[in-house]
Order: structure tokens, then C-alpha cells, then sequence
């Protein structure tokens, strides 16, 4: 199995807003080097404001120099318009990543959710909750574009690392998912124990809620190579 020491860049993108997020892969390990957001303002011409997401990400790859990127694909739901708006600062930014040679992987955010939470139904919260715990923050990052970037570049681990989408399964991801649960349920019992409350003061519902059928979608839905 190879070894995957490496740095990834995950990117949330959006006229207005474009997250990016950068982690720090060692084999099994993950950890978070920066986070941040790129915004453009409304009053500024279409063009304008698509040369600055294209430079800030130039200049975010060039400062922490990723090897690959995760980036979210672009959800058509109702508001068409604001699909379309989101898909052209997608494209300037996956230029920026072009320029540099990057390995891009792109997911739905469907796949992303899966792939941190555990299930592709989770709410915006829970995957804050989970890239914390993953990534062993002390604070959610902010804002949530950021927080949706860091998760996207998580994804691209299960998808390109070890055991993922050259292997059987989840790979080191899916141990740091079980470590983050388990700290979690551990925490909940102790608060049980001292107050008598159902779970911790804080703690997202679904922490301790997330059965076998959610672990066995995640194992079933990574894709392979």
C-alpha cells in the first residue's frame, strides 16, 4: 500500500462566497493547516469578480502548495440562476488549480456528506460538528463555506487515500470517524452520569444516533478505483 504523505485543498465554490480549506495528509492522518474564504462584492462587474477568485486561489495554492483538490460540484436545485452563478466561479477557480497541475476530484455534495457524516442527508450542522471532530479543532471553522471546503478536501482522502478509491474501503478516514463517535459517546455518558440529560449540552443530536445502516452506506458508496 502506498504511502500518502501530502497536502489537500478543498474548495467550496460560490460567486459571493468561495471556502477553501487546506489538509495535511499522513497516511491514516489528517490534520487542518488553514481555512479562509474568498469574497467578491456585488457592486464589481461579473468578469472583475471572477479574475478574484481565480488570483486569491492562485495565490492559496501557491502559498501552501497542495498536490491534489477537492472541489464541490455544482447543485441545480430551484434557483437556477444561482446554480449558474456558482458553476463560473467554479470554473475560475478549478483554472487556478489547473495552472498549478493539481489532481482534482470532484463531488457531489451528496458524496461529500457520506463521506464526513456518514450518511448524505446531513444537515449543513452535523458536517461543521464532524470536520471538527475529524480534523481535532477546537471551534467549528468560520464561515461554513470554509467548513464546507475543509470537507470536501476529507472527501477527496476517502476517495484518493489509503484504502480508498485504490482499495476496499474507507481507509484511515473511517478509523477517525470511529474515534471521533467514540469520544463523543463517551463525553455524553459522563454528562449522563453527572446531570441525568439525554446528551451533552451542545452536542448535535445525531452524534450519538448514527446506527450500522449509516456506517455501512459510507462503507458501500465510496467509490473504487
Amino acid at each position: 500500500m502506498p504511502s500518502h504523505d501530502r497536502i489537500v485543498l478543498g474548495i467550496d465554490p460560490g460567486l459571493a462566497n468561495t471556502g477553501w480549506g487546506v489538509v495535511a495528509q499522513r497516511g491514516s492522518r489528517l490534520a487542518c493547516v488553514a481555512y479562509g474564504c474568498i469574497s467578491t462584492d456585488t457592486s464589481m462587474p461579473l468578469a472583475q469578480r471572477l479574475r478574484v477568485i481565480h488570483e486569491q486561489m492562485g495565490a492559496v495554492i501557491e502559498r501552501f502548495a497542495p498536490t491534489c483538490v477537492g472541489i464541490e460540484t455544482v447543485w441545480f436545485g430551484q434557483n437556477i440562476t444561482a446554480a449558474f452563478a456558482t458553476g463560473q466561479a467554479r470554473g475560475a477557480a478549478l483554472v487556478a488549480c489547473a495552472e498549478s497541475n493539481l489532481d482534482v476530484g470532484e463531488f457531489t455534495p451528496r458524496q461529500i456528506k457520506l463521506a464526513v457524516v456518514g450518511t448524505g442527508s446531513a444537515e449543513k450542522e452535523q458536517v461543521q460538528y464532524m470536520v471538527r471532530k475529524l480534523l481535532a479543532l477546537d471551534h467549528e471553522p468560520r464561515p461554513d463555506h470554509a467548513s464546507d471546503a475543509l470537507a470536501a478536501a476529507i472527501c477527496y482522502t476517502t476517495h484518493d487515500g489509503p484504502d480508498g478509491a485504490g482499495g476496499s474501503g474507507t481507509g484511515g478516514l473511517d478509523a477517525l470517524v470511529a474515534k471521533a463517535i467514540a469520544r463523543d459517546e463517551a463525553r455524553a455518558q459522563a454528562a449522563r452520569s453527572c446531570v441525568g440529560g439525554s446528551r451533552a449540552e451542545g452536542e448535535p443530536a445525531f452524534a450519538t444516533q448514527r446506527g450500522s445502516a449509516a456506517r455501512e452506506e459510507l462503507l458501500s458508496n465510496v467509490r473504487k478505483g
